[in-house]
């Protein structure tokens, strides 16, 4: 989605009750990030807006980038955030064979999940979230989530032997099926590191 360079756009504040809607809309898709929130979205703070290309938007406050948005889908985080609370996140994990594609801005492939190096929720792990649980998700010692991701979902890559998440994106399959079938695309279009947003300067 952001393979090519972006040139930054003007920065648009945002009216309070925007900022309002947008806070909401965070909590209910990632509400892990409850006990951080004031830190990210400081209430005083002033949040602004920033138009990308392919109808997308970036929300930052001052020049940190927090997460963007296509249209008005899912809010997805930035990996400048996500490295910042990379526990708030629901996660998988890609095998070393699969880094250098996904950093270059292909689709995420089932064989990167489903190898010896690659991470997908346990077996037996929950079918989805359920209410009233939302924070007690969390990824396990050997980098499996607690339950499974479904389709739709925004998901956050890590890599196996290293620290930090490598890309962000939306599940065009569930990990359910990916456990099953072990074949075709399970992200498509990620924001990754090095990636056009991620060099944008603010």
């Amino acid at each position: 989605m952001f393979k090519k360079e972006i040139q930054p756009s003007p920065k648009q504040k945002l009216k309070s009750s925007v900022q309002r809607s947008l806070r909401n809309s965070l909590l209910a898709t990632y509400p892990l990030l409850t006990p951080h929130i004031d830190e990210i979205l400081p209430k005083k703070a002033s949040l602004s807006s920033m138009k990308l290309p392919d109808r997308n938007t970036l929300y930052v406050i001052d020049s940190t980038p927090l997460f963007y948005q296509h249209d008005t889908s899912i809010i997805i985080p930035h990996l400048r955030l996500v490295h910042r609370f990379p526990q708030a996140f629901p996660s998988i994990r890609i095998d070393r064979g699969a880094i250098r594609f996904v950093l270059s801005g292909a689709t995420l492939m089932a064989p990167g999940l489903t190898s010896k190096g690659g991470r997908l929720p346990a077996e037996g792990a929950a079918k989805g979230l359920e209410e009233g649980k939302e924070m007690e998700q969390s990824v396990d010692e050997e980098g499996r989530w607690s339950r499974e991701l479904e389709k739709g979902e925004p998901v956050v890559v890590m890599a196996e032997g290293k620290e930090e998440a490598c890309a962000v994106g939306t599940l065009v399959a569930g990990t359910a099926e990916v456990k099953a079938k072990g074949k075709g695309p399970v992200i498509e279009d990620a924001h990754f590191l090095g990636d056009g947003l991620w060099n944008l300067e603010y």
